[in-house]
């Protein structure tokens, strides 16, 4: 017998978007689009908020602007994002670096990819480089 390998990625019926549940805890959701599509596109929708998903919430407040800059080296995807350390929960950074990483991953890439969430406002916040406790 022989091994297969690792299940293929890249082809998806739409994007994994990590909301908040009840009980306080990241919980990933479908956005049926038709196909994965890009960090960019990911972060867009995921500041949009959950839609109708009455079980879930975020953790960031809700902004005029989706748009993200996407940067990505070897080892970390770096995004400059449209709000302030006041506009999001520790949540609410976990849901930014899960759905990035997130389409990293399923479009192929490491699951060692760090993120690097910049904020529009200088912060030490901005310089960590993070992984998400749902993607090992």
């Amino acid at each position: 017998m022989t091994d297969g390998g690792r299940a293929p990625t890249g082809l998806a019926p739409g994007v994994t978007l990590y909301f908040v549940d009840a009980r306080g805890e990241l919980r990933p959701q479908l956005r049926r689009t038709g196909r994965l599509g890009t960090v960019t596109e990911a972060m867009s929708l995921l500041l949009s908020g959950p839609g109708d998903a009455d079980d879930l919430h975020t953790e960031i407040t809700p902004v005029g602007t989706t748009r993200v800059v996407v940067t990505t080296t070897p080892h970390v995807i770096e995004l400059l994002v449209p709000l302030t350390i006041r506009d999001v929960t520790s949540l609410g950074i976990d849901q930014v670096v899960c759905t990035a990483l997130g389409v990293q991953v399923q479009g192929g890439g490491s699951r060692t990819m760090k993120v690097q969430v910049r904020f529009v406002q200088p912060t030490a916040e901005s310089d960590k480089q993070r992984t998400c406790p749902l993607i090992r």
